[in-house]
């Protein structure tokens, strides 16, 4: 008998990368034209949002290092609240992660429109290009973890020498007149720093990537903590530097159209040759986020699978251990998500579905935030004694900007994501009456097993076991 491969693990940098190469994917380079119509502004949505986001970053490493389990938020929710909320909670994630996934095929193809401008106008070949990204990295997920962690990490690594030429270079060339009217909104300061903040915690989506392929890290409970943290923090740095330049080289009103802000603004600072070189950079980075969210999609079914709160068929994985049928059938929804949306231009439909996005895995992070607070209490073992009070409070404080974040997210998006959560109402009744028909069915087996046994082999004898007769005394 042929024994099974060894399952390679991903180790510190590999961990780390997938953490900033699924946050700095799309949403930076191409977020400043979804931004533009708030102005400057932004950048303050930037700032909450940061908080946030390490905030959550602090709560998911607590939990990581606690309980190191595939699933991440869907596996904190279920241990916290039960099946119910365990299911909501990956119900949501996963459809946050294939709808985010059609994001990112938009902004790679909106960069590399830069070389191939026919992609600009031509929506049909837009969309097959989009889509033959999504089904080249399915296939490199399906051959092995390991494997779309070494594609992460050369993608980070590439993805980061433009963002840093701009984020540091770029802002000796900026020019206080492009920055525009500091809230161009229209509305109220709070209401668009709340509108906009919706919208950055977009690229800060990713930060729990380390916690969902738990089983495939090396080291855990060390390893994904320190890659969580450290990746959402220098990420935060990148972004608000970034968003600063671009704002201050380019003007609001080409801003707002324009399919790739950092190549624009490359352009202006350094000529043509710059906007190159962000173009290519920005190609590749959502080209490298692609592949490991296309990595997560597969990973929260089959962690629900397991514990039967998703279809059986999702728990299926191929010789290395990847999620084949999980990463096929999320591949076919977010292709389907493409065609219906083709005809839109390409910050439309990137506008409107990282806000879907973003809300249906905002919900889980309000769960994992709960759940910290619950596991706290109730399983004080798996947490430091000393810390208690300080991690209690910084769990509260993220579920109270998760709350926040979904109320950015405007009537609209919260309509339509809160129908997308329960539309998966009707799968956990059938997964909990398939679960009761088939303990029932293996009662009745049981049963008449016994019957069979008693038909054959006689009735067991009633009454108390014979005794022993008494010691007969002499007399």
């Amino acid at each position: 008998m042929s024994e099974k491969p060894v399952r390679r693990k991903l180790g510190l940098w590999m961990a780390t990368a997938l953490v900033v190469g699924n946050m700095i994917g799309s949403g930076v380079f191409l977020l400043p034209s979804s931004l533009a119509e708030y102005g400057p502004i932004s950048l303050v949505a930037w700032g909450f949002t940061a908080a946030g986001a390490v905030l959550l970053a602090l709560v998911f490493a607590r939990l990581a290092r606690a309980y190191p389990r595939t699933g991440g938020p869907y596996a904190y929710a279920r241990r916290a609240f039960g099946d119910f909320v365990g299911f909501q909670t990956a119900w949501g994630y996963w459809i946050a992660v294939w709808a985010g996934n059609a994001a990112i095929a938009v902004a790679f193809v909106g960069y590399l429109a830069h070389f191939w401008p026919a992609l600009g106008d031509d929506k049909i070949l837009a969309a097959g290009v989009g889509l033959a990204a999504i089904w080249l990295l399915t296939g490199v997920n399906a051959y092995g973890v390991r494997e779309a962690g070494a594609v992460q990490v050369a993608t980070t690594v590439i993805k980061l020498v433009p963002l840093l030429m701009i984020a540091v270079g770029g802002l000796f060339f900026v020019k206080s007149g492009n920055f525009g009217e500091f809230n161009a909104s229209g509305g109220s300061a709070f209401g668009a720093v709340t509108a906009a903040a919706a919208l950055t915690l977009w690229s800060f989506i990713g930060l729990e990537s380390a916690t969902v392929p738990a089983e495939d890290v090396a080291d855990p409970q060390k390893t994904i903590p320190r890659a969580t943290v450290a990746g959402t923090a220098v990420t935060a740095l990148i972004y608000i530097l970034g968003t600063v330049a671009v704002l201050g080289l380019v003007p609001a009103a080409a801003l707002a159209t324009s399919t790739a802000p950092f190549a624009d603004a490359a352009d202006a600072a350094f000529g043509g040759w710059a906007a190159d070189l962000v173009a290519a950079g920005a190609a590749i980075s959502a080209f490298g986020a692609l592949n490991g969210w296309i990595l997560l999609q597969g990973q929260v079914p089959l962690a629900a699978a397991r514990d039967g709160l998703f279809p059986r068929v999702f728990a299926r994985t191929g010789r290395g251990g990847t999620p084949i049928v999980g990463l096929v059938v999320s591949s076919v929804l977010v292709t389907g998500l493409m065609l219906m949306n083709y005809n839109a231009s390409l910050v439309d439909q990137f506008t409107f579905i990282i806000l879907l996005a973003t809300l249906t895995t905002v919900i889980p992070y309000a769960y994992a935030s709960l759940a910290d607070l619950v596991l706290l209490a109730t399983d004080r073992t798996a947490f430091s004694s000393r810390r208690l009070t300080r991690d209690a409070v910084i769990a509260l404080l993220a579920f109270g900007y998760s709350t926040w974040a979904i109320a950015g997210a405007g009537y609209e998006v919260v309509y339509k994501g809160t129908l997308l959560i329960f539309a998966g109402m009707p799968v956990y009744a059938w997964l909990k009456y398939r679960a009761h028909s088939t303990h029932v069915q293996e009662v009745e087996a049981e049963v008449e097993e016994a019957v069979e046994e008693a038909e054959e082999y006689g009735p067991p004898p009633l009454g108390l076991p014979d005794q022993p007769e008494p010691p007969v005394h002499a007399a």
